[in-house]
């Protein structure tokens, strides 16, 4: 299974609607949240700054999908041209790719649509951000800078990285007793493998969350080592 995309996932049962919305269905500020047979669907209309959120109460993120563009008529609609909102086969490619990248194995993952809008894939017509995700079970582990992160699993279970983050997203975490020049750097992200690549398949792992380990993602900066990881049983062979 790869450290990075994760395809295959348990789905959680449950049906509920939520629905939060600066104003009406169509409007700019417009988003939307849903959740049907454990997978969430999550709506953003494309304006300067507006962010998507996606979380989870339990557990990790899992992108399982998701569109820059248009595919239907209706969504994000209010107070537009219909000239803006004919084309519904409208999607920017390696927008999966970025969501995943991004929020894959993290509780909770706020995305710029700024982030995804590195080109236009149908001039002319309003877009959107449409990103739909399960919660997957995890053991969640944050260390700070200079600390090492212990990952470790029971019996004959072994280690599977869902994913791994170094360096900083809040100013409140590992900030004790450290200056705000800092801690101020929260648009510090930086999605690592390496955590995955050294635990994975082993039934205890250690590693040290420092910068000649995963890099420097902002100078000056104190960072941290987010990663979220399950423990299973390995795959039996005949």
């Amino acid at each position: 299974m790869s450290c990075c995309s994760l395809g295959t996932t348990l789905l959680l049962v449950a049906t509920s609607l939520l629905i939060n919305a600066d104003f009406s269905r169509g409007q700019l500020h417009y988003s939307e949240t849903t959740t049907t047979t454990g997978i969430e669907s999550v709506i953003t209309c494309d304006e300067l700054n507006n962010v998507q959120r996606l979380s989870c109460d339990n557990g990790v993120i899992s992108v399982q999908e998701a569109l820059y563009g248009r595919a239907d008529s209706e969504i994000c609609s209010e107070g537009k041209p219909p000239e803006q909102l004919t084309d519904t086969k409208c999607s920017q490619q390696g927008t999966l790719e970025v969501l995943q990248k991004r929020c894959d194995g993290k509780r909770v993952c706020e995305i710029n649509t700024n982030v995804v809008r590195t080109s236009d894939p149908c001039d002319g017509i309003y877009k959107y951000l449409e990103t739909k995700y399960t919660c997957l079970p995890a053991i969640y582990s944050v260390v700070c800078e200079h600390s090492s992160a212990n990952l470790h699993c029971y019996g004959q279970q072994i280690i599977l990285v869902y994913g791994a983050d170094y360096g900083r997203r809040d100013p409140t975490t590992c900030s004790y007793q450290r200056p705000a020049s800092q801690v101020q750097n929260v648009d510090c992200s930086n999605p690592t493998s390496k955590v995955a690549e050294s635990c994975n398949g082993k039934s205890s792992c250690t590693i040290r969350a420092s910068n000649s380990v995963f890099g420097d993602p902002c100078f000056g900066t104190y960072k941290y080592l987010e990663v979220a990881y399950t423990c299973q049983y390995p795959a039996q062979t005949i």
